[in-house]
């Protein structure tokens, strides 16, 4: 039996990458912590649970709503506590995930419909939406969020 050298290459180099960059064999925990964090946020804030939106967030949040207003994280969680409307639906449909060290970019197409207390005049949101995360101690925290009404 002859083995030619030249077949174990291209498996021993990305061996070898893999061991070189760092953080690469735990790309995928870090990938499925963040979906998570995401898909809580997300259930949070359908629910209207600003509780449940606080441990996610970064002290230093920035928060861009696609009207143009930015909230810190004290102003974004008063928001949610005194809303005026509720949401019948909200989906974060077709999520991407891209780990790039301590951070992490996260998009996908916010849709969902809110309901008016005052009115009962429901109205749908369809946005383009930007988080950026960032890992602080061993905890995927969101740092920023960015809306773009489509």
């Amino acid at each position: 039996m002859n083995i030619d050298r030249r077949q174990f290459a291209l498996p021993l180099l990305a061996l070898g990458l893999v061991g070189i960059v760092p953080g690469a064999a735990f790309a995928g925990a870090d990938e499925d912590a963040i979906a998570k964090n995401v898909e809580a946020f997300r259930a949070a804030q359908a629910a209207g649970n600003a509780d449940g939106i606080a441990p996610l967030c970064a002290e230093e949040m920035s928060y861009s709503h696609s009207s143009g207003a930015v909230d810190d994280k004290a102003t974004l969680l008063a928001g949610v506590k005194n809303a005026k409307y509720k949401w019948t639906t909200l989906e974060y449909r077709n999520p991407t995930i891209r780990v790039v060290g301590p951070a992490a970019i996260v998009r996908f197409n916010f849709v969902g419909e809110q309901e008016f207390a005052a009115d009962g005049k429901k109205v749908p949101q369809n946005l383009a939406i930007l988080m950026n995360w960032q890992k602080q101690g061993n905890d995927w925290k969101l740092l920023s969020r960015s809306a773009t009404k489509l």
